[in-house]
C-alpha cells in the first residue's frame, strides 16, 4: 500500500501541512487541560490511529515480516523515539511549563537535527542553513514574546522544560534516523509498525497514570480531541513528515518545526478571535525566509524513493 509521490519541489509546500496539523493539536491540548490526562491522550491517540490504519496495511506488514524482523533494532528505536517518547514527553511538559518556555525549547530542534545530521549522515553544515536557523529563531522569539523580546528575562526554568528538551531531542534523532537507517517497506506499512511499537511503549506509563487516579473524562470533547489527534496530528502529519524528510533531508525538514507557533497564532486568530498583531506577520516572514535560505542551493534529488524512509515528518 502506498500513495502517489509528489515531485521533490512540491515538498517545500507540502511539509508545511504537518506543522499546521500539530498546531491544531496544540490548541486542542490547551483547551482540554484537566479533561484528558497527558498519557491517556498519548495512548488513545495512537490506539485509534493504529485501529484505523491496520486494516489497510496488515497484509503488507505480514508480507514484509522478514524485512521487518531483520530491521527490528532500528524499528524499535524509531518507534520509541517518535511515538512513545516524543508525544508522551510533550504532553507531560505542558503540564508544568509555560507555552512560551515549551515553544522556545522546541526551537532548538532544527539545530539539533543539523548537528545530528553532521555526525550521523556526514552532511555539511552550510552558512545558508545556519542563517536560516537564526532567522527562524528570531521569528519564533517575536511570536512567543508578543513582539517584546525583553520578556525573555522573566522566564523561569521548570521540570517541564527538561521534558520538552528530551522530547525535542527524541524527535530530532528520529528524523535523522529516518534517513540514516532506511527500512525498505512502504510508508504506511512502516508507520503501522512504528505505532504498534510506540503504543506498546506507552502502555506501562499509561497504566501507572491510571493507578495514580488520573482518568479520561467522557463526552464529545474528549472523543473529538482523540479523533483529531489520531487522524490528522498522527496519521496524516507523520506520513507527510516521513515523506518530506525523504524528499528534502532532515536538516531542511527540521526548519518547518518553527511553523507550529505561526500556525497556532493564525488558528488562534481565526478560531478563537484572538487579535492579529504586527509581530505575527513579521515573525511569519522571518520563519519562511529562514526555511528558504536553509533550502537554497542544496541539490534535491529528482527521484524520491518512498518504499521506506529515505529510501524517511
Amino acid at each position: 500500500m502506498d500513495f502517489p509521490v509528489p515531485s521533490p519541489r512540491r515538498w517545500y509546500a507540502l511539509l508545511a501541512l504537518p506543522p499546521l496539523m500539530w498546531a491544531g493539536n496544540a490548541l486542542i491540548g490547551r483547551a482540554l487541560v484537566g479533561e484528558i490526562p497527558p498519557l491517556a491522550l498519548s495512548f488513545w491517540r495512537w490506539v485509534v490511529a493504529l485501529a484505523l490504519l491496520t486494516p489497510f496495511t496488515l497484509g503488507d506488514v505480514l508480507a514484509h515480516r522478514r524485512v521487518l524482523v531483520a530491521h527490528w533494532r532500528v524499528l524499535v528505536a524509531m518507534g520509541v523515539l517518535s511515538i512513545t517518547a516524543y508525544n508522551s514527553l510533550l504532553y507531560l511538559a505542558v503540564q508544568t511549563t509555560t507555552a512560551i518556555n515549551a515553544t522556545l525549547v522546541g526551537a532548538s530542534m532544527p539545530l539539533m537535527i543539523l548537528v545530528l545530521g553532521r555526525f550521523l549522515l556526514n552532511e555539511a553544515i552550510t552558512l545558508g542553513q545556519l542563517g536560516g536557523i537564526l532567522l527562524s529563531l528570531a521569528g519564533l522569539v517575536l511570536i512567543v514574546t508578543h513582539g517584546e523580546p525583553a520578556r525573555l528575562a522573566a522566564l523561569t526554568v521548570t521540570a517541564g522544560d527538561g521534558f520538552m528538551l528530551l522530547a525535542t531531542f527524541s524527535w530530532a534523532l528520529y528524523s535523522v534516523m529516518l534517513k540514516r537507517w532506511p527500512v525498505p517497506v512502504g510508508g504506511p506499512t512502516l508507520l503501522t509498525v512504528l505505532i504498534a511499537i510506540g503504543v506498546t511503549g506507552i502502555l506501562p506509563f499509561y497504566v501507572w497514570e491510571l493507578r495514580h487516579g488520573s482518568r479520561l473524562a467522557g463526552g464529545w470533547h474528549a472523543i473529538g480531541a482523540i479523533l483529531y489527534t489520531a487522524v490528522f496530528a498522527s496519521l496524516a502529519a507523520y506520513s507527510l513528515w516521513n515523506r518530506g524528510v525523504a524528499a528534502l533531508g532532515a536538516s531542511i525538514a527540521g526548519q518547518y518545526s518553527n511553523l507550529v507557533p505561526v500556525f497556532t497564532a493564525v488558528l488562534g486568530v481565526t478560531l478563537l478571535g484572538e487579535p492579529f498583531r504586527w509581530h505575527h506577520a513579521l515573525a511569519a516572514a522571518l520563519i519562511f525566509l529562514g526555511i528558504f535560505l536553509a533550502g537554497r542551493g542544496r541539490r534535491v534529488r529528482r527521484k524520491v524513493a518512498l518504499d521506506g524512509p529515505p529510501c524517511v515528518g
